[in-house]
Formats: structure tokens, C-alpha cells, sequence
């Protein structure tokens, strides 16, 4: 398994569809995942530490786990079929059995950001969906998130789902 952080969310054009953008902690992917626009908003919010005046679904997630006793220990992104994404919340238990629970990435994603949790991709994924954005600069890691977002709204403005699932 790959570990990757949350880039970002980006509106991708014309079609306003909102994608989240996770990059390989230790390697050069980036992996576009499609999501909803409350899904968005969600992982936005959680992003910037903003506090809605009532919680979201997530948050109430978070909240029943804390109750019950569970945590999240991680999120895993596992595959893509006909073009839509799945996802695993791995929770650890007061007894300490492992309970998996197939899950909306965007809303594993969300929730690992309210938790602090690990997220992962299977590197079967990374090679079915997984894209590497070039970074212009004669290969060497890029230090700046900053650059990476442009980059990747760059690569935006020229990719279509339809090429990742043809």
C-alpha cells in the first residue's frame, strides 16, 4: 500500500465536476478522484479547520466513534470499477479487533481528515488510475505544495474522465 496525502479539491472545467487530488507520500503520483460537491465542500472545510455551526455527517461520524470507543486507523483507497472509486475505513475496536467497512472515498477521505488518519492506495490503483504530473523541473521533487496545485490545475484544464476509464 501507497501512502498519500490530500493536495487538495479543485472544480474541474467545463463540467464543474469537483475532484480531490491525493499525491503519493513517497513516490511522483497523483490520483484524481471525481467527487460530489457536498463530498467537496466537506474535505474543503476540513482541510482549512473550518468549524460549520452544526456539524456534517463526518463530523457526527467522528463524534460516534469517539462515543463508542472505535478509531479510525486508517483509510484505504482499494480499486476502481467502470469508473467509480471504492474505499475501506479500517477501524480498530475497544477489544482491539479490526473492523473494515467499505466506504465513498470522499467520504473515507473526509472523515480520515476530522480523525488525522492515514490514507492509502493500493498500488493497483495507482496503476489503473494513478497519473504522474510533470513537474518541469528536470525531475527533482517538489518541495512547494503550491507548484503542485498549479500543476495539477494545469493538467486540469486538459483531462477529461473519460481518459482515465476508456
Amino acid at each position: 500500500m501507497n501512502a498519500m496525502e490530500v493536495v487538495g479539491v479543485r472544480i474541474e472545467m467545463p463540467s464543474n465536476q469537483p475532484i480531490i487530488l491525493l499525491k503519493e507520500i513517497s513516490g511522483t503520483r497523483f490520483l484524481p478522484i471525481w467527487v460530489g460537491a457536498v463530498e467537496a465542500t466537506a474535505i474543503a472545510f476540513a482541510q482549512q479547520g473550518v468549524q460549520p455551526p452544526r456539524p456534517l455527517t463526518h463530523d457526527l461520524v467522528k463524534t460516534i466513534l469517539d462515543t463508542v470507543g472505535a478509531s479510525l486507523e486508517q483509510i484505504v483507497i482499494t480499486k476502481v470499477q467502470d469508473g467509480i472509486f471504492f474505499a475501506e475505513l479500517v477501524l480498530a475496536l475497544e477489544n482491539r479487533a479490526e473492523l473494515r467497512i467499505s466506504a465513498r472515498p470522499s467520504d473515507a477521505i473526509a472523515i480520515a481528515l476530522r480523525t488525522q488518519s492515514s490514507i492509502y492506495a493500493t498500488e493497483e490503483i495507482l496503476q489503473a488510475a494513478g497519473i504522474e504530473i510533470p513537474s518541469g523541473d528536470t525531475g527533482s521533487e517538489v518541495q512547494d505544495s503550491n507548484e503542485e496545485v498549479e500543476r495539477f490545475r494545469e493538467f486540469l484544464d486538459q483531462v477529461n474522465p473519460e481518459d482515465f476509464f476508456g
